[in-house]
Parts: structure tokens; sequence; C-alpha cells
């Protein structure tokens, strides 16, 4: 009858399709799975079944993100989660370019400081070999987007961000979703010969400020684009890449890099504080209760484009 209570099994069903817990169990659970067997067995992650079981692992996010939105969603909801990664006009040509030069900035003044603490420009061997090489920056590019940015953004925003939004703050959403993160990440530290373990070095300085400062800061920008680009997924899929291209195209020593960590979190406050911590789009209307495409166009920023 209508006005019924919801029974227990039709409100668990429904607390599992817009709850972003069981979908975090099965990213993580799906990564560990083969990550963790790499980092005991002492496997090398650069060559041979240590580089197939790290690169499965990577697409944990994206592999739960598709199968729970193809048991949870019906085929609109579906349509749209793949509109929001395929479709450019989501994003508008402003923040195409706030996209494209968040990190190199970020990037930039990190060298700056140094220049100025230390008197010296670090070095840049590294972009050196790249620009003197540019038919090396192509594939670069291209497994730097694959390993990492697409199959992580596929579920981390694509599909997680918007049910912490339901729930939280878009500043609380993004940090407890850069905690999940930078949890899903701790694998990678005991595993030989990955990236994650050769730049930040497992308790060294650099691991905690990437792992903490870094990554909650880095979740924040994430969301504040998200939000203001009509929640694409591309956006994020984006900005991921610019972060990681950048860093590892420049390699900067492990205390500049430290630096560039500092100003993505100066970056992230500054977005805070101008838009808002409700929705970090300058407006404070907070995501309704349901959340098929009917919804979504109250979703934070499903309106907003502040830059356009």
């Amino acid at each position: 009858m209508l006005g019924e209570p919801m029974c227990p099994r039709t409100r668990i069903a429904a607390d599992w399709k817009t709850s972003p817990w069981p979908y975090f169990a099965l990213a993580l659970g799906w990564s560990w799975l083969f990550w963790i067997p790499v980092a005991a067995s002492g496997l090398d992650t650069s060559a041979g079944p240590g580089v197939v079981l790290c690169i499965v692992g990577i697409f944990g996010p994206a592999v739960s993100a598709i199968l729970l939105t193809c048991l949870a969603s019906d085929k609109e909801a579906q349509r749209e989660y793949w509109n929001r990664l395929i479709n450019i006009r989501r994003i508008r040509p402003g923040w195409y370019v706030t996209i494209m030069l968040v990190a190199p900035v970020y990037s930039a003044l990190a060298v700056l400081m140094a220049w100025i603490i230390k008197g010296e420009i670090p070095p840049l061997d590294t972009a050196v070999g790249y620009v003197t090489h540019p038919l090396t920056i192509m594939p670069f590019a291209i497994t730097r987007m694959l390993y990492g940015p697409l199959p992580e953004e596929m579920g981390w925003r694509g599909y997680a961000l918007d049910r912490l939004q339901r729930r939280w703050s878009a500043l609380a959403s993004s940090l407890v979703l850069g905690v999940i993160w930078a949890i899903w990440h701790m694998p990678m530290f005991f595993m030989r010969g990955s990236l994650m373990s050769d730049v930040f070095p497992l308790w060294s300085t650099g691991f905690w400020v990437a792992m903490g400062p870094g990554l909650l800061a880095g979740s924040v920008v994430m969301t504040w684009v998200y939000n203001n680009t009509r929640r694409s997924t591309l956006a994020a899929v984006l900005l991921h890449f610019m972060m990681n291209f950048t860093g590892e195209f420049l390699r900067l020593p492990g205390e500049i890099k430290n630096y560039q960590f500092v100003w993505l979190a100066l970056i992230a406050v500054a977005v805070t504080m101008i838009y808002g911590p409700a929705s970090l789009t300058g407006r404070s209307r907070r995501p309704p209760v349901g959340m098929g495409p009917e919804s979504a166009q109250d979703m934070p920023g499903a309106q907003s484009d502040n830059m356009a």
C-alpha cells in the first residue's frame, strides 16, 4: 500500500545500489587479489608475470564500476555513465585550459620554491631526454594514460564520488575518497620495481607527503573540476593524466617533489575557500537522494560551469 515503509529486503537492495561501500570493497578486493601475491612473492613488476598482475590489478576500479553499473542501474543510467566518460562537450574550453595547466603550474611553483630556498634549479634530465627524443613522448603519454588515470577515474570519480556526495559535502566526500585512494595504493609500495616504490620509498618523507596531503589535496582538486564540468569523468581522467604525466616527465628530486604536493594542497585550500566546501562550485545545493539520471541533473556541478 502507498505510504507503507520500505521492507528490509527492498531497503537493503536500494542501499546496495546507491552506497559507495560495496564498490570500494570490490575495487580494493580486485586490485589487492593480484597485487598482494606479487608483493609477497617478490616478483619484479617491471617484467614478466609481475607486470601482468600489476596491470590487471590497476583495472580494479574500472572493472568494479562497470560491473556495478550494469547490475545496479537501468539502461538510461548506464548510458549516462559512458556519456560522462566520452562526451567532450561536457567540458567547456575554460575548464580544458584549467585541466591542462593545474599540474604544470604547481610544478613550476615547486621549482621556483627550490630556486628561492636553495639558489639553484633542479636537474631536469628526464624532461630533456624526452624533448631531445620527441618520438618517445607519445608512447610515454599513452602508457601514463592507461597505467592509472583511465582505469582509476572510471571508478573513483566515475562511480564512487556521486554516491559519496549524496551523503556528505563535496569537501568531505573528497577527503573520504582520498583516504580510500591512498589505501588502495598501499600494496604498490611493497612491490619490487613498481613506480610507487621507486619514486616514494616506503616510510620515507615523500611517502608520507604523497599518501597524506598529496592524495587528499589531489582528491579535492579532482572533485572541484568534476563538479564544475557537469560531472565529467573525462575531465577527471585528463586531470589525473596531467598530474601523472607532469610528475614523471619532470622527475623532480624527492624534496622538490614534496614542494609540488605543498602547492597542490594550497590550490585545494584556495578552491575550497573560493567555491565553498558544500559543492566546490559556488552553489550550496546538496545532491538528492536518487541516483538515476533524472536526479543527476541536481547533483553538484550538473548545471555548473563557472569558467565557461
